[in-house]
């Protein structure tokens, strides 16, 4: 038989030993949204199925068969062993699709596993004494083998659906915890649920009074009373309405007495109370079906290994295991609704059920008879067409019952709010479309004004100041002005001198103190026009007139202008090595408004994946919490292991927080995290062993949290 399973596929939750762990197939994280507790439990059963060893008499039988079937081709052979050989391919083939071929889908859909059963078609006739026991050895194992994994899949099923309800009920008891902790939420939930109260109440005073009028028609001697008019029999139905009413109001005392808000708080109590009692309640299950389900003893190679020393002992025994199961998910699936029991007694009554089971029984006295397939058949056939659905029916109802309200209850007052104004909205945009127009009109001009001008234009001068483009370069000053004025200067001041022999000592000045001149003016040394300036301050009317006082004036001046250039000069160089910082400076108000722009539209519209991962992250811490807080608070055994409902909120809060984990934590780091994930579920290695897990998941990754 072709394996489904790789070697070396461990449980997920028990291994047996630290190198058995670290060779388990890693978790697969693309399951297409499927639930990975029931997944890798299922192949993990599924896997010690396939290993099965049969016996060798059944080997010898199958090895025989397949050989005259070999050499009979071409050869007219007997129609029984037709018959046989095709009754095994059949029960090879079921038994192929039975198993978990695929890592990411390992289980069956309901209808497809009856279909399977279905198809099957095992008897409940035994095995005659004049047919070959031999013969049919082989084809009785391979029946218990498809019963096997079909149990196995019906056991995925069953986790997955006590895990889909058992998720979504934390949810509605944390809505009443926040309507419970909060008298503004108290009131809110007083009003959404006024018209339901109101219509309940209603109905009741419509039936009382319904009733009162029927038996008043019964035992009325009056035979008129049947040809009043309708006038009369509304007049009298109208009285006993009104009858009812007071008889209610009299008899319950309690809405007297008590407020509308306490009245609410107390409805929001009760429910929540029956919410998480259905939560432990399936939590139990939970861990019943995956601390005692198909619980096979096996060895370090993952091999199902049997407490006996004969194969036929080892037969018995995985079958034995096989049928308890059925029993015990048939048990769990139809009690663990019922909400009047506790979680001990219902434990207690589960285990007690599987004890007296007609089958386990039976299975106990007489061992695997040939027809115990069907009759286990028939019960999974059971299991997954009316006890499923009607578990499935009731655990919604309950909810639908006691979880938080619908749509429709939380939010009529504002829609009838919405309705009743909508024709005064509606007035109010007829009656102002000019303006509301115009706005809009207005709000897209600008917006595009502001595009173009305070972005676009921007952008276009910074890309010209890094391609160094002359009408993108700052200036204060035209860059020949300074070199025009300071030649000026120079002559200015060279003819003066030349003018006035009386700076030099009388002398005509050569090329070459012409030149000195030049040089010293270039340096901002004018020594002959300031002698000449100090020699006409001592007679300035006479300096005036000569008209030296003024010429040196005028070239004084010539020269603060040059200095003023020079400094400008400076300046424009100063903003030429800074244009692109400016160019940036201009721009960021303009980013950072479009940035602000776009985040606001960005949550406004559907929310941005940074406060999605927020969500997640501190989603992951409640979980972790809650872990903390389920571990601390649990009573273990004698052993040091969790209770089942202990165990089943354990599975549920781990699944929650890895499904989280697999969207906030990087590729390596959430493989390493999935190791963590083992050691948390892994049970049975003590309470404080998973105590000390949860406190390195929290310091080791608490960069993610």
């Amino acid at each position: 038989m072709e394996e489904s399973a790789t070697k070396g596929s461990w449980s997920f939750f028990y291994p047996k030993s630290r190198k058995a762990e670290n060779n388990m197939d890693r978790p697969t994280t693309g399951n297409g949204g499927r639930l990975f507790v029931n997944d890798h439990q299922v192949r993990r059963i599924d896997a010690q199925l396939d290993r099965l060893q049969l016996s060798a008499q059944s080997l010898a039988v199958a090895s025989s068969t397949f050989r005259t079937a070999s050499e009979a081709q071409g050869l007219t052979v007997s129609r029984e062993a037709s018959l046989d050989l095709e009754r095994i391919i059949q029960l090879q083939t079921i038994v192929k699709a039975l198993s978990t071929g695929s890592s990411s889908r390992p289980l069956l859909h309901a209808r497809r596993l009856r279909e399977l059963l279905e198809q099957a078609q095992l008897s409940h006739i035994s095995v005659s004494e004049e047919e070959d026991k031999a013969e049919t050895n082989y084809k009785k194992e391979l029946e218990w083998l498809l019963i096997s994994k079909a149990t196995a899949q019906t056991y995925g099923l069953i986790l997955y659906t006590l895990l889909e309800q058992i998720i979504p009920l934390g949810n509605d008891v944390w809505y009443w915890d926040e309507v419970l902790g909060s008298y503004t939420y108290i009131g809110f939930y007083t009003v959404q649920t006024f018209p339901l109260r109101f219509w309940d109440w209603s109905k009741e005073i419509y039936q009382d009074a319904w009733r009162r009028l029927e038996s008043l028609k019964s035992s009325s001697e009056d035979s008129r009373l049947q040809f009043r008019s309708l006038s009369d029999r509304w007049s009298q139905f109208y009285g006993l309405v009104r009858e009812s009413i007071r008889d209610r109001s009299i008899t319950d005392v309690r809405s007297r007495v008590m407020s509308p808000l306490t009245v609410s708080r107390s409805e929001a109590r009760e429910k929540q109370s029956r919410l998480k009692r259905l939560r432990e309640m399936s939590a139990s299950g939970l861990g019943v079906l995956m601390d005692e389900g198909l619980n096979f003893d096996t060895d370090d190679e993952g091999l199902i290994v049997s407490k006996g020393h004969t194969d036929e002992v080892a037969q018995e025994e995985w079958k034995s295991i096989v049928t308890k199961s059925v029993a015990l998910m048939e048990t769990v699936i139809r009690n663990v609704c019922t909400l009047e029991t506790g979680v001990s007694q219902f434990e207690d009554a589960v285990f007690i059920s599987v004890e007296e089971d007609p089958e386990v029984l039976q299975h106990q006295t007489e061992g695997a008879t040939p027809s115990r397939p069907a009759v286990l058949a028939s019960k999974l056939q059971q299991i997954l067409a009316v006890h499923m659905p009607d578990h499935v029916a009731t655990s919604e109802k309950l909810a639908k019952q006691n979880g938080r309200p619908s749509r429709l209850t939380r939010y009529w007052l504002p829609a009838t709010i919405l309705f009743l104004s909508s024709s005064t909205l509606l007035r109010i945009f007829v009656n102002r479309k000019a303006e509301i127009l115009t706005w809009i009109r207005d709000v897209g001009t600008t917006t595009v004004d502001f595009w173009y001008n305070w972005i676009v234009q921007p952008v276009k001068k910074i890309i010209g100041t890094i391609r160094h483009d002359e009408d993108s370069e700052i200036a204060i000053m035209s860059k020949e002005s300074l070199k025009g004025d300071q030649a000026s200067l120079e002559r200015m001041v060279v003819d003066f001198a030349v003018d006035n022999p009386n700076t030099t000592n009388g002398r005509t000045l050569s090329d070459i103190e012409i030149s000195e001149i030049r040089l010293k003016v270039k340096e901002g040394d004018l020594t002959p026009v300031l002698k000449a300036y100090e020699r006409d301050l001592r007679k300035p009317i006479l300096g005036t007139v000569r008209g030296d006082l003024i010429r040196a004036l005028l070239i004084q001046i010539q020269k603060t202008k040059v200095d003023v250039e020079v400094a400008i000069g400076g300046i424009d160089s100063l903003l030429k090595s800074q244009e692109l910082v400016f160019g940036f400076v201009g721009l960021t108000p303009s980013i950072l408004i479009c940035l602000g722009a776009s985040r606001w539209l960005g949550g406004f519209f559907g929310g941005s994946k940074s406060k999605s991962k927020d969500r997640r992250q501190g989603r992951m811490v409640r979980v972790l919490r809650n872990i903390d807080r389920i571990l601390t608070a649990s009573t273990p055994s004698s052993n040091g292991m969790l209770s089942y409902k202990d165990h089943g909120l354990l599975l549920c809060e781990v699944h929650v927080m890895r499904q989280n984990a697999q969207k906030v934590l990087p590729g390596e780091i959430h493989r390493e995290f999935l190791e963590e994930i083992n050691d948390l579920v892994d049970i049975r290695t003590g309470v404080e062993r998973q105590l000390r897990v949860v406190s390195r998941i929290r310091w080791a990754y608490s960069k993610w949290l």
